[in-house]
């Protein structure tokens, strides 16, 4: 006879659980970010590319941790060499930006330790590396503890200035009464500066805006038509920006146009224009300007069509090589072209602190040799009796003075004519006898250099 007893019910197992996932906080983006930089990719790209992936004051202090220990990046290399037993693997790169990411959170800010610490450890989980943990931890706690002697331990003068060995040596023996005053500007927090729209609004009235948007400024020295915040803020809150009263511009760059000097109705060039902030100045400044805007890269200039269209401006833009106008110039020559040349952007490291990380020795003769053959292709295209205005963020000499003075030895109807003062009551900057070298003031302008040169007829 067959079995017909009934086997029981398997009783029902609960579900399990799937644990959460690790939320990747500020610290593990950050490290990604630093660990970019440190492959060689920039700031201005590695950061945008995790940004979306926080918010509010978390994204805030995203790109303060990633500033400051870029910032502060020589030194602490210093320390974290002291706390290591042996350096890292390449492939480890992103564990050695988290621990120079905690050890700025614990000498660079405001973090209460306990939570740098916390925070950062935990943020090492997110990295897959379970070994990295503890050394984390360890390195970290050291670094708290022995802050006084990791620190005093620097004694190189290049870490102390936060400066790679090549960049020190140079500004050292260039700028020696100066250099203190670069050192303090180059890692310092950049202001935020305005420049007014003159077309549209006087600077003591838009000043009167501000004031009654409760956002303290003043005037800046140099610039007729600049603005310095006393904090930086969101540009959403600036009265009228979506209007076009007014663009955030350093005050250096600012004097591009009083320097170049334009005439309405004058045919105008500017060279390596991207991202517009020089272009709609002119335009700004100067009505009825038939001004074209050149760049190299067709993705950068796209920045400068926005500007210009928030603005109310029309250019014409191209895109094009500066150095073979034979590709993109109509023949038709011009009264006036400003060229930003390409540099080491060495006057504004403190906006951009990877530069310290990214630019080498060897970059500057390259660069030195490039801007000689954009000079010389740009002088071609200007009309006799034209003005040229050579202008870089550099403060290194090679790019700036002696590139003058080796066009000028080579250029028969060159002659300099360069203002010590473009503002109306300011002389500003060091006279180098070829051209006017500016250089990064902690609390002031970025570090810039201008040439006007005159094309004899």
């Amino acid at each position: 006879m067959a079995d017909r007893r009934r086997s029981k019910p398997q009783s029902k197992q609960p579900e399990q659980k799937q644990p959460a996932p690790q939320r990747k906080g500020v610290r593990f983006y950050g490290a990604k970010v630093i660990a970019k930089v440190m492959a060689g990719e920039s700031l201005a790209t590695a950061l945008p590319a995790v940004e979306s992936e926080l918010e509010g004051r978390d994204l805030a202090l995203l790109r303060q941790l990633c500033y400051t220990t870029l910032r502060h990046w020589f030194s602490l290399n210093a320390v974290l060499d002291q706390l290591l037993t042996k350096p890292l693997k390449y492939r480890d790169s992103d564990v050695k930006a988290l621990m120079l990411l905690g050890i700025c959170q614990l000498y660079h800010t405001r973090i209460p330790p306990h939570a740098a610490i916390s925070e950062t450890v935990g943020a090492a989980k997110g990295l897959k590396k379970s070994w990295a943990n503890g050394l984390v931890n360890a390195v970290l706690r050291n670094a708290q503890r022995e802050e006084e002697k990791l620190r005093t331990a620097a004694t190189k003068d290049a870490t102390l200035a936060e400066l790679p060995d090549w960049l020190y040596g140079k500004l050292a023996k260039r700028w020696p009464e100066q250099l203190d005053n670069i050192i303090a500007g180059t890692n310092s927090q950049a202001p935020m500066t305005l420049r007014v729209n003159s077309a549209k609004v006087s600077r003591p009235d838009y000043l009167k805006q501000l004031k009654a948007a409760e956002i303290n400024a003043s005037r800046t020295l140099y610039s007729d038509h600049g603005i310095q915040l006393e904090e930086p803020t969101a540009v959403d809150n600036l009265p009228g920006f979506f209007d076009g009263l007014v663009s955030v511009q350093d005050e250096a760059a600012q004097l591009s146009a009083a320097m170049l000097e334009c005439d309405p109705g004058e045919r105008v060039l500017d060279a390596c224009a991207a991202p517009g902030g020089k272009t709609c100045h002119l335009l700004e400044n100067t009505e009825n300007l038939d001004l074209t805007a050149l760049d190299l890269e067709a993705s950068r200039l796209v920045r400068v069509e926005e500007n210009l269209e928030r603005l109310q401006l029309q250019a014409g833009v191209i895109q094009g090589d500066a150095s073979k106008p034979d590709e993109w110039w109509d023949g038709q020559q011009y009264d006036r072209i400003l060229l930003d040349a390409p540099c080491s952007a060495t006057g504004v490291i403190r906006r951009h602190p990877d530069i310290k990380i990214l630019r080498r020795a060897d970059d500057i003769p390259q660069l030195v040799e490039l801007q000689g053959h954009i000079l010389d292709a740009m002088w071609k295209l200007l009309k006799p009796g034209g003005t040229l205005v050579y202008a870089t963020c550099s403060i290194l000499p090679e790019e700036n003075s002696r590139q003058v003075e080796g066009f000028l030895a080579r250029t028969d109807n060159a002659v300099q004519d360069t203002p010590t003062g473009v503002s109306k009551n300011n002389e500003c900057g060091i006279d180098t006898g070829f051209g006017l070298q500016l250089l990064p003031k902690a609390g002031g302008h970025d570090g810039f250099f201008y040439c006007r040169l005159r094309k004899q007829p």
